[in-house]
Order: C-alpha cells, then structure tokens, then sequence
C-alpha cells in the first residue's frame, strides 16, 4: 500500500513538472514577411513628398524629421517624462484596500487554562464566525520615504535632461552627416554625366581600334598598345564611378527616403569658400558651456550629489502616520465597521552602522563625476582645435586642388583645338578629358571636405543647428530655420542658447 501510495505520488511530481515545462514555437514565414511589409509602410509613411531639386537645408530638415534614429530619440524623451511623471507619485501616502471573504471548515474555538493550577477554566466557545465578508482601506505615509522619493524624482528628472542633451548630440550628428553625404553627392551629379559620356567614347575608341586589328590596318603592337592605354582609361573612369554611386544612395538614408528614389540635388554654379569669422576663444567658451556631452556630466554631477543627500537622510528616523477604516461582518462584533489611527517612529539602526560608508561612496561618486567631465573637457577642446586644422587644411588642399582643375582645363581647351587641326590623335584627346576629370573630382571632393569641416568646427563648439522655436513643423520652415542658424554663425554671431525644439 505504502508502496503504491509512493509510486502515485512521483507520478504526480512528474505531471506537475511537465506541465509547467515552456516551449517556445519558432515564428513563422507569414508572421515575418507581414512584419516586413507593416515596417516598409510605417518606415516612410506621413512624409512630405520631394518637390524640385533638393536644396541642403532641406535634406537637413528631412534628416531632422523624418530619420529614424532621430526619431528613437525622440521616443526615450517622451519615455523618460513618463517615467519621471512615474517618480512623482512615489511621494504620494501609500494606500492600500483589501476587500474579500474569508471561511473555514470547522469553528474557530478556543479555552482558557489556569495559570497557576493548570485546570481548564473555561469551556471551549467561539467569537468568530466561520464564514465572514471584510474589508480594510489602510494609508501610510513615512516622512522619511517623502524625503528619499522627492529626492529620487529629482534625480529622474536629471535622467530627462539627460536624454534631451543625447538628442541634440543625435540631432547634431544627423546635421553634420547629412552635410558630408550631400556635398559628395554633389560632386556626383556634377561628374557622373561626364564619366559616363567620356566611357561611352572611350569604348567607341576601343572598338574602331579592335576593328582596324582585325582588318590588319596599321601597326599590330601600336594598335595593342592604343587599346591599352583605353582600356586603362576604362578602369580608371569605373574607380571614379564607384566612389561617386553611392553618395546619393547614403544621402537618402539619412533623409529616410526609400531607396531606389529618383534624388535630384540643387547643385551650385559656383565655389563659394566658407569664411570663420568666430575666435577660438569664443569657440573654446562655447564648447565648455554648449557641448551635449558636457552637460549631460553636469547633470550626471547633480544626481550623484543627490545620491549623497538620500544616503545622510537614511540616517534619520523615519515618522510614520497611518490611518485605516475596517469592516467586518462577524456577528460576534460589538462594532462591526471602525477606524484607526496612529503614529510612530521607525529607525533602522544598521543604517547607522552604514550610512558613512554609503555616504563614502557617494562622495567618491561625485568625484569621479567631476573628473569625467574636467577629462571630457580636454577631449571636447582637443576636438575643436582639430576641427580648426582639418578647415584650414581643407581650405588650403581645395585651393590648390581649384588651380589645377583651372590648368588641366586649359590644357583640355588646347587638346581640342589641336584635336580638331588633325594634329593629335583622340587617345590623347581622351587622356586629356581623362586628367581634367580626375582633376574636376579631386577639387569637388576637397571642397565637401571644405564644407564639412567648416560645419565640423560649430559641430565642435555644441552650437545646435536648430533655433528653440521653429515656425511650424514643416521641412521648409525647418530647413528656413536651419539656413538662419547657418547665416548667423557664418556672420560671427554664435550667442544662442541650446537649442530643445519639438520636432513631431
């Protein structure tokens, strides 16, 4: 019997076990592929359509609006209010309400028994039903937890602040990538008609060249020699194109269009030359004052005092008010609904023993706090005088990059005009379209890298592309906006605050 009763057992252990085992079932094909199609509709959905050429400001509001990591920072701002929002009710009473019914089997009964003979004194009797509805409605409120919650939220909204200097480090990024994808993206429209016009006639070449082979016309090895030279013009030509195809597909992803969107830029005649007219001392004041980096350990400083000031008020006892009002229907009850009250204080000595080490490391906290910022001060500095020497280095690689696409465009002028007298043959008319192009990339390609230094150097100092107020949320009146900043700075004026503006 025993031995059954052991056996019925285990076999109910095992039941229990596999019922409470997990399986997780793989997701499947048409879950995914809906998933897929839900996210390309989300992705590019409520986007203003594409209107002429796109200028720059507008691809920098684009960016501003529409990319999708701009977007996530938006999202963990909007969480961290909520969480803050979440904090603040920590400093409300706790209150709790029990409501139910209660029962048992038998009668809840009980005796007395003699203290000093040990004769029962008292035959058994109950006070209490054996089935009864109660309920309980109960506040708390500890003058110590107020103190630490109030402190806690505080140190929550810090943690908000937080978030908003991670989005305008975001923003920033945004701006400055955006810069340098269009810029290179420029050059491509400029230079991408021209390669291909140029390998159109490179192959031409190459194919009258292989069909006087064939009819044994001319030189075998000088004709070998010609096809060559195009050949490697070719190779040349396809290096250029590779490096220039890809701009614009980079410059949409940024401005999340979708890809395989027909892009056309707003290409300048002209290559004006950004001018700083803004003192490194003025830049250097700005970038301690302004950087994202920078104010986030500020905050970051301000949450570790206040970790400090929770450890010196856990010190403290804790006064505790309460006050409850109760019902219960047992029918053995004089008063079967009452309130009660009362208030007493609560002092947890081990956090006496403890407190000046939790107070130790508090301070060590803030400590560290001011030596991360003083340290990402250096590095904050070291990045705008860098940024300082990339625009000069720039300016100068760009001028001489100007003078010699000037001279190889000359040259290209002369080949011509000898190419049409008969004097020279088209391999060197096309060695010579060939060295003014690569010349025409090397000075597009070091005037973007003008252009995004130039904005590296603001991006550097912190200042924010965006104003604090925007008109409206549209991209013109975004990209209005942005180009104002722009004009300001371009103008030496840099004395705006940090920009916190709401871009929906």
């Amino acid at each position: 019997m025993k031995k059954s009763q052991k056996l019925f057992g285990a076999s109910l252990l095992a039941l229990a076990v596999s019922g409470c085992a997990v399986t997780s079932e793989p997701i499947e094909r048409g879950v995914s592929e809906q998933r897929a199609k839900s996210d390309l509709l989300s992705m590019y959905r409520d986007q203003e359509p594409l209107s002429g050429p796109l200028t720059l400001h507008q691809a920098m509001a684009r960016a501003v609006k529409y990319n999708l990591e701009g977007r996530l920072k938006i999202m963990e701002e909007a969480l961290a209010k909520r969480q803050l929002d979440l904090a603040s009710f920590d400093m409300l009473p706790r209150m709790a309400l029990d409501a139910g019914y209660v029962g048992r089997n038998n009668t809840s009964g009980s005796s007395s028994q003699s203290v000093s003979t040990g004769a029962q004194s008292l035959e058994p009797s109950t006070s209490q039903d054996r089935d009864r509805r109660v309920a309980d409605l109960t506040m708390v409120w500890n003058v110590l937890d107020f103190g630490v919650s109030y402190i806690n939220a505080k140190q929550q909204g810090d943690q908000r602040l937080i978030v908003q200097e991670r989005r305008r480090k975001v923003v920033n990024t945004i701006v400055q990538d955006v810069r340098s994808a269009y810029w290179r993206a420029v050059a491509a429209e400029r230079l991408l008609k021209q390669i291909d016009s140029l390998m159109a006639r490179v192959d031409a070449a190459r194919n009258n060249s292989q069909s006087m082979s064939e009819q044994r016309i001319g030189d075998p090895v000088q004709a070998l020699g010609y096809q060559r030279s195009l050949i490697e013009a070719t190779r040349q030509l396809e290096e250029q194109r590779r490096a220039l195809s890809l701009a614009k597909t980079e410059l949409a992803t940024l401005i999340n269009l979708p890809m395989g969107t027909d892009l056309t830029l707003a290409t300048p005649e002209d290559y004006p030359i950004p001018e700083l007219k803004v003192g490194m001392a003025n830049l250097e004041q700005e970038a301690l004052a302004s950087r994202p980096e920078l104010r986030e350990q500020d905050y970051q400083t301000r949450i570790s005092a206040a970790e400090t000031r929770k450890a010196m008020l856990r010190l403290l006892p804790g006064l505790e008010f309460s006050a409850g009002g109760h019902y219960d229907s047992n029918s053995f009850l004089v008063n079967d609904k009452w309130a009660d009250y009362g208030v007493k204080v609560t002092w947890n000595l081990f956090n006496v023993i403890s407190a000046p080490a939790a107070i130790d490391v508090a301070k060590a906290g803030e400590e560290v706090a001011k030596a991360r910022r003083q340290a990402m001060s250096i590095a904050v500095l070291a990045q705008l005088y860098v940024a300082n020497a990339n625009y000069r280095e720039a300016l100068r690689q760009f001028q001489t990059n100007q003078q010699l696409s000037n001279i190889d465009g000359q040259i290209l002028g002369q080949l011509r005009n000898r190419h049409q007298a008969a004097g020279i043959g088209e391999l060197e008319l096309i060695q010579g379209e060939l060295n003014t192009l690569q010349a025409d990339l090397r000075r597009d390609l070091s005037y973007a890298d003008l252009r995004n230094a130039y904005g590296q150097i603001f991006a550097s100092a912190g200042l924010d592309p965006l104003p604090d107020q925007v008109q409206s949320t549209q991209v013109q009146s975004i990209a209005t906006a942005i180009a104002s900043r722009e004009d300001a700075w371009a103008a030496g004026n840099i004395t705006v605050p940090p920009a916190h503006v709401q871009i929906k």
